[in-house]
Order: C-alpha cells, then sequence, then structure tokens
C-alpha cells in the first residue's frame, strides 16, 4: 500500500510538472526507442508436487523462496505500446517438502512480452513524466537444468519506471509466471491451466535506453493548412473588393475610356503564389508525412502550367540530428520528392529546378526543430 501511495504521488507530481509537454509525436525510425533492463529477482515457489501435503504457503518461507537476475532487450513501437525479450533464473525451488535443500533446482525461463505503458495511454506522453505504470503479459519456455526439461510458460505482471535521466529509469517489476508440471516429465508438462507450477517474483534494478529515447512533436499540419487558407481568403476578398470598386468606376464614367489598372490585384496575387508552400517530413525520411501537404503544391502546380511557370524545390534537414554528410543527403533527396510530385501533377521536369541547403536551422525558437525537416515549392522568375 505503501509502495502503490507513493506511486501513485509521483503520477501526480509528474503531470503536474510538465502539462505543456503532451503533445503527438512523429514516428520514430526503427533503431530508436530500444532499452535494456537488468534486476536482482526475489521469487517465491509454488509447485503441483505439493498439494496435499499442507505446506506453509508464506512466500517468506526459506523452501519456496530463492534470489536470482533477470536480463531482458527491448523496444518501444509508440510511446504506449512496446515489446521485450526477458531471462531470469537461475537458482529456485521445486517445492516437494519443506527441506530447503531437497528443493534446489536450477533453472531458466525465457519470456518475450508485450508492453502497455498506462501512463501515456491515459494521460498523454511526456519527456519528463516521473513514474510510468505498465502492465504486461507473456509466453515463452522454461527449462528446469536440474531434471533436464523443458516447458511451456507464461507470465503476466506489472512493470514500475521512475525517471532518474534521460537515459536512465529505476524498475520494480511484480510478476507471475506458469509453467507445466514442474518440468520433470516434458510430455507432460505442456498444461498451462491442468497442471502447472507457479513463481511470482519481485525485481528491482535499472532500464538503460539506447540511443533516442524519446519521441518528437510532429508537425501540426492542419494548422499550417488553416493558415495558408487563411492568407488565400485574405487575398481573394482583397480581390474581389478591387474588382467591385473597379467596376464601380466603370459605371460612373462611361463616356471615358478606362483600362482597368489590375497592379495591385496582380502584386497580391503574385504575392501569395510566390509564398514557398512546405512539405514536411519525418527525421531521417524522404517520404512525406503526410499527403495533405501536397493539396497546396497541387495548387501552386496547377496555377505553374497555367501559366507557364518555373519552380524552385529547396529541400532542408534540421541541423539539431544527424551529420552534416547526412543532412545534405536527406535535403537533397526530400527535394527530388517533391519534385517527382510535381511531375506526377503535370509540371513538365524542364520547369522545375532542385536546391538543398542541408541541415538548417531557419524557424529557431519560432518553431520546433521538426519544421525544419522539410522542402519548398514557390513560383520563380
Amino acid at each position: 500500500m505503501a509502495l502503490v501511495s507513493l506511486s501513485a504521488a509521483s503520477f501526480a507530481q509528474g503531470d503536474a510538472e510538465v502539462p505543456s509537454q503532451k503533445f503527438s509525436v512523429a514516428t520514430n525510425s526503427f533503431w530508436n526507442n530500444w532499452f535494456l533492463q537488468g534486476n536482482f529477482t526475489w521469487t517465491a515457489f509454488y509447485s503441483n508436487e505439493e498439494k496435499g501435503l499442507d505446506l506453509d504457503k508464506s512466500p517468506l518461507k526459506d523452501f519456496r523462496r530463492d534470489m536470482g537476475f533477470s536480463v531482458a532487450i527491448g523496444k518501444w513501437f509508440t510511446p504506449s505500446i512496446g515489446f521485450r525479450t526477458k531471462f531470469n533464473g537461475v537458482w529456485g525451488k521445486s517445492v516437494v517438502s519443506e527441506s530447503c535443500k531437497d528443493n534446489k533446482i536450477k533453472y531458466w525461463n525465457l519470456q518475450e512480452q508485450a508492453l502497455l505503458n498506462l501512463s501515456n495511454l491515459f494521460c498523454g506522453y511526456s519527456e519528463t513524466r516521473v513514474w510510468n505504470l505498465l502492465p504486461y503479459a507473456g509466453v515463452g519456455v522454461a527449462r528446469n537444468c536440474s531434471y533436464n526439461a523443458y516447458s511451456l510458460a507464461g507470465s503476466f505482471g506489472l512493470l514500475n519506471t521512475w525517471r532518474l535521466s534521460n537515459k536512465l529509469r529505476l524498475n520494480l517489476d511484480l510478476s507471475c509466471n506458469i509453467s507445466g508440471d514442474d518440468f520433470e516429465d516434458c510430455n507432460q508438462a505442456v498444461s498451462l491451466t491442468s497442471k502447472h507450477d507457479r513463481w511470482f517474483a519481485a525485481e528491482i534494478g535499472l532500464t538503460l535506453n539506447l540511443g533516442k529515447g524519446t519521441w518528437s512533436k510532429s508537425p501540426d499540419v492542419d494548422a499550417l493548412e488553416n493558415m495558408y487558407q487563411g492568407q488565400l481568403d485574405a487575398l481573394n476578398a482583397q480581390i474581389a473588393d478591387l474588382q467591385a470598386e473597379n467596376q464601380n468606376l466603370l459605371s460612373r464614367e462611361p463616356e471615358v475610356k478606362v483600362v482597368r489598372d489590375t497592379t495591385v490585384v496582380s502584386q497580391s496575387f503574385r504575392d501569395f503564389i510566390t509564398t514557398p508552400v512546405s512539405v514536411f517530413f519525418d527525421l531521417g525520411k524522404i517520404n512525406v508525412a503526410n499527403l495533405k501537404d501536397l493539396v497546396n503544391v497541387q495548387a501552386l502546380a496547377k496555377y505553374a502550367k497555367e501559366n507557364n511557370c518555373n519552380l524552385l524545390v529547396t529541400g532542408y534537414a534540421d541541423s539539431s540530428t544527424g551529420s552534416p554528410a547526412i543532412n545534405e543527403r536527406l535535403s537533397l533527396q526530400r527535394a527530388e520528392t517533391v519534385k517527382n510530385e510535381l511531375v506526377k501533377m503535370g509540371v513538365a521536369e524542364e520547369k522545375i529546378r532542385c536546391a538543398h541547403n542541408g541541415g538548417v536551422d531557419i524557424l529557431g525558437q519560432k518553431a520546433p526543430k521538426e519544421f525544419d525537416r522539410r522542402a519548398t515549392v514557390q513560383i520563380v522568375d
């Protein structure tokens, strides 16, 4: 109860301190968000063979408990869903009597487990949350080395982690494991429902995040599209007002030949169409992150075809990640990706010029660094 109270307090404190850091995340590459775990294990064993012996059920009895260790490697595929491969053992008890010496065995248990981060799932992702609650379940194989027998095994448990730093977390893992009937007869030790042995484990240790262990904020594409749409609506309204004023002048001076001066209109519209349109990319990727970005590009492509205009496509990468050589290649490939999309939209290839600027920090503090992972399209002379 004390542990649960402390954990709940840490959970609440973590959420209260950083509410602004909950955000939608972009997909990371395969090599990010891996972790290693190492734990000391305290285990209490309950065997099928002890039925009818009326042995003391206390997990503190010497003939039941033993110490061991566990190691695991895993990966988070989203902030809420992950998998790990876990090995634990090595000293245990096959409880057939109250003799600690007679019960001693050596064993190992290898499990593939799915983890669910409830803290991120229900409260939103936060890089600096103090406490995370992670239920899990898995299946695998266990071997009783003393009896030289194998058995199907299952597990479920509750993993608690406390943040020590960006790379390091403290673990408290509580689990229940189920195997076949003491591994003694491989032909009989295959059922987890009729005859089975159980062991309960409490583990404490550390989790080490490998490489990039956090999740980046995804570009708010809808907000950017709304901004562009707002600019377009404002210019359309201005054009409509100028056209109405021009018609008013024509109706007031019918005897005078009036030359329609559309200089202001043309300049306003040209200011809009020469504004670069951005297409965003995920970290390390050259595929367009959201196909909605191509809507404004398509409108620009249509205007360019109808007016025989030239287009400039410029690729960028953010300078805060990756080496200069990688960023140079990424920015070029992103420009080529958008160029290919323009060709699909019917723009002649010779009317498109590509440029790339490598790793940049153009937007600075005005926007997240993820916004520099983009390519821009604009009309040029």
